[in-house]
């Protein structure tokens, strides 16, 4: 009777109970996350929000950029880079560590679990990494006056889906990858570091050259960074346009997910 409703369990809780192990799996480098989650915004906001940010200012004239000041004006990209980062770090070299490293996805699934609740509970892992980071950034946010309290719950959920839907992607993207062999350096020197830096992070897209703002189009982070500084400040942002940034986070992590599904089936089965 026990074992059977052992696996009744785990065949209606499977994910939450991959979740558990992979948050179990965090709490081992806890110190090292709260450190990067409290201390990454504080280096940027000093750095550039404050540093760059009164050059900037000073500059326009008291305008800023947006009608608003540069820090209030990056905040929202710092907390969508945040969230995405996050998720990215829990959907990338643990999943090459359940394949390749130590292969601890082919025990998952030689018992009851599935290779779908495996997916699963990888994302509600990721979304909890995104959703404590995007929690701790806006603490220092709105510490440094750079956002309302009244936009903080918004801005939370706006930074989480951001994130998950990041996740989703490169969930399905690492779940190809078969041997260590650099993949990981070349998504941050060709995705990340052009999408931080050509996704209107630090300015406009639409003062980037035209031949440029087309990786804000295609870029998580742009879609989800130009909402966030609509709820932040009340950037003006069309409604149109806002129906496209939900539309592609929304396609962004059901293919994603639907993708890291079939892949983990298929790589499981063999």
């Amino acid at each position: 009777m026990d074992a059977e409703l052992r696996t009744q369990r785990g065949m209606r809780y499977g994910a939450w109970y991959v979740a558990e192990y992979r948050i179990r799996q965090m709490s081992k480098w806890l110190g090292a996350i709260i450190t990067v989650s409290f201390g990454n915004p504080i280096i940027y906001l000093l750095a550039i929000g404050v540093g760059v940010g009164s050059l900037v200012d000073a500059n326009t004239g008291g305008a800023g950029i947006n009608g608003v000041s540069y820090i209030t004006f990056l905040a929202p990209a710092l907390l969508a880079t945040a969230a995405i980062q996050a998720a990215m770090d829990e959907t990338s070299f643990p999943t090459l560590e359940g394949f390749v490293w130590d292969k601890s996805f082919f025990g998952m699934n030689s018992t009851q679990l599935t290779a779908v609740q495996i997916v699963d509970g990888i994302m509600i892992a990721a979304f909890l990494r995104a959703f404590l980071t995007a929690g701790a950034y806006l603490i220092v946010l709105w510490a440094f006056g750079a956002v309302t309290l009244e936009s903080m719950p918004m801005l939370f959920l706006v930074a989480s889906f951001a994130g998950l839907s990041f996740g989703a992607l490169m969930l399905a993207a690492t779940s190809f990858v078969k041997e260590d062999d650099g993949f990981f350096a070349i998504v941050a020197r060709f995705i990340v570091a052009p999408m931080f830096l050509f996704s209107g992070t630090f300015y406009p897209l639409e003062q980037m050259p035209t031949f440029l703002q087309w990786i804000g189009w295609i870029s998580p982070l742009w879609h989800s960074t130009n909402f966030a500084r609509s709820v932040s400040f009340g950037l003006e942002v069309p409604g149109w346009l806002m129906i496209i940034h939900v539309a592609f986070l929304t396609i962004s992590l059901v293919a994603g997910m639907v993708i890291a599904r079939k892949q983990f089936e298929s790589r499981l089965l063999k």
